[in-house]
């Protein structure tokens, strides 16, 4: 049986490099779907790992969409069966030049409930052994945020539409001009990587290990893209898309026999502790 493989948002940067690295590691046997919400965008990139000697499919898909995102599920579900590895990876950049009021709904809906729906539609689909990464970011814990909030992301008890909540409820304070007062940073980035987290720990809790399958969140570092450029002055110290991939392939590719780390985030093979 053929390993099968997903990555989300992966037609350019980070995502593009998972694709890569999936390819290289897995051998030209695997089927490794390249996830795009531009068809056009996900064709060209599949063409350019042709021209590097690798093969990888195209997958349409739109992360801020229901209807996309159970789609491909059920086309995974059909041809295959069922999936060994997916990267949650697709996310929605915001730029420091507009106000938060006017990003946060669209960043929270392709980050957060993104993250959410992909978990609903891919966890019931993961094979015996199967390892699922959420590409979240250092941000993502507690200690991110002031204690008041803590409450909110009570992950022993919450479930992924309790996380769905609680973003849209920090999005719509952002919009009324509250946010601040309730406690929440200044840096939309940040409530959203700790609601990613909070998705996956969730997911991984609901999972408990089961069938060997093992849940766990990313964070890169600062990677050298488009989407980070605006907001480091100082990027001499930021690796490269295919350097950045190399760790969270990592956690993609534990032996079958690990079961560790698991429901964590993990930052360059070692543990971020949530609280």
């Amino acid at each position: 049986m053929s390993t099968v493989a997903l990555v989300t948002g992966g037609n350019q940067g980070l995502g593009l490099a998972l694709v890569r690295g999936l390819c290289e590691r897995l051998g030209p046997d695997a089927v490794v779907y390249l996830a795009a919400r531009d068809a056009k965008r996900g064709r060209a990139a599949v063409s350019r790992l042709r021209g590097e000697g690798l093969t990888a499919r195209p997958a349409l898909l739109d992360v801020t969409d229901d209807a996309s995102v159970r789609a491909l599920a059920a086309a995974i579900a059909e041809e295959h069966g069922g999936v060994d590895i997916v990267l949650s990876n697709a996310a929605s950049r915001i730029s420091p030049d507009l106000d938060a009021a006017s990003q946060v709904g669209g960043f929270v809906d392709a980050n957060n409930h993104g993250t959410n729906r992909m978990l609903k539609a891919f966890v019931p689909l993961l094979r015996d052994g199967a390892r699922y990464v959420v590409v979240a970011s250092f941000f993502g814990t507690l200690t991110q945020l002031d204690p008041r909030l803590h409450g909110l992301f009570d992950t022993a008890r919450m479930s992924l539409e309790d996380v769905g909540t609680v973003m849209d409820s920090y999005a719509a304070q952002v919009g009324e001009g509250t946010a601040a007062e309730a406690g929440w940073p200044e840096w939309i980035n940040v409530p959203s990587k700790v609601g990613q987290v909070a998705s996956m720990r969730v997911a991984a809790r609901d999972l408990a290990g089961e069938r060997g399958i093992v849940i766990n969140a990313a964070c890169p570092g600062l990677v050298d893209t488009a989407a980070s450029r605006p907001w480091f002055e100082d990027m001499s110290k930021a690796k490269s898309a295919d350097g950045a991939a190399e760790d969270v392939l990592w956690l993609a590719l534990l032996p079958r026999a690990a079961r560790e780390p698991y429901g964590e985030l993990v930052q360059y093979r070692a543990v971020v502790p949530w609280v």
